[in-house]
């Protein structure tokens, strides 16, 4: 791989097998027929998709629910296998890519920021130093000591970014993290953001197609159809936009 490249995705492919519609079986219907079994169908999420982002690239993907966004950021994070194609990474990679990754429900946000940490690769020493920021960033200094069961969805996927952005990193992999939060956090993200473009490559998932403009170098528009297109964020996204 290149020098100047980050990511490089070849010929990446993913499936899975779905319970087919109707055939879902019941406790009731286990006891009358215990050797009827689920169909399965098989769905594509994506298929022969290549594509690099450059380092320091402000990469985005749009798409509609079901074109595979989601299942691309698991694959090139590591946490999904690919059944054909692979990826290459080059730098530390760190992902943000969906609620609760790495918390633990039995334990407070406090205790979970260090647990977090760790797991993404800081010290007790730099947690120590960041903690106060990660929850002031976050909006939640009053809640560190609740549980995080306690903690609504929008407080944790705040609390989760607020970590995940204290960790160097070369590459940040970051899925629809200004779908939740009021305007200030927005504000916020949107400040960090000014901040690290051109300094960190960015490959980043949202419905916020104001954001999407802004920020990109370029877009990669993944299709229902599991065909694709990457251009200019203007344009992807005026096209995409004529789908809707």
């Amino acid at each position: 791989m290149e020098e100047n490249v980050s990511i490089k995705v070849n010929n990446l492919s993913k499936s899975f097998k779905i319970p087919e519609h109707g055939s879902a079986v019941t406790l009731q219907e286990k006891f009358v027929s215990p050797l009827r079994k689920k169909k399965y169908i098989q769905f594509n999420a994506l298929h022969n998709l290549s594509f690099e982002v450059k380092k320091g690239e402000f990469f985005s993907v749009i798409g509609p629910n079901g074109a595979g966004k989601s299942t691309l950021l698991k694959l090139i994070s590591g946490i999904y296998i690919p059944d054909d194609g692979n990826v290459e990474i080059n730098g530390k990679l760190v992902p943000f890519l969906e609620l609760g990754v790495g918390f633990n429900p039995d334990l407070s946000a406090r205790e979970n920021v260090y647990l977090n940490g760790v797991i993404l690769g800081l010290t007790k020493k730099e947690v120590d130093k960041y903690i106060d920021d990660i929850f002031s960033f976050a909006e939640l200094t009053d809640f560190a000591d609740m549980s995080i069961k306690n903690f609504s969805s929008g407080m944790q996927v705040r609390l989760a970014f607020s970590i995940a952005i204290k960790v160097e990193s070369d590459i940040l992999v970051l899925d629809e993290v200004l779908a939740v939060g009021d305007g200030e956090f927005q504000k916020k993200c949107f400040a960090y953001f000014d901040e690290i473009v051109g300094k960190k490559t960015i490959l980043f998932v949202s419905h916020g197609l104001t954001s999407v403009k802004k920020y990109s170098n370029r877009v990669l528009w993944l299709k229902e159809d599991k065909s694709y297109e990457i251009g200019d964020p203007k344009e992807m996204v005026e096209k995409y936009s004529q789908t809707f």
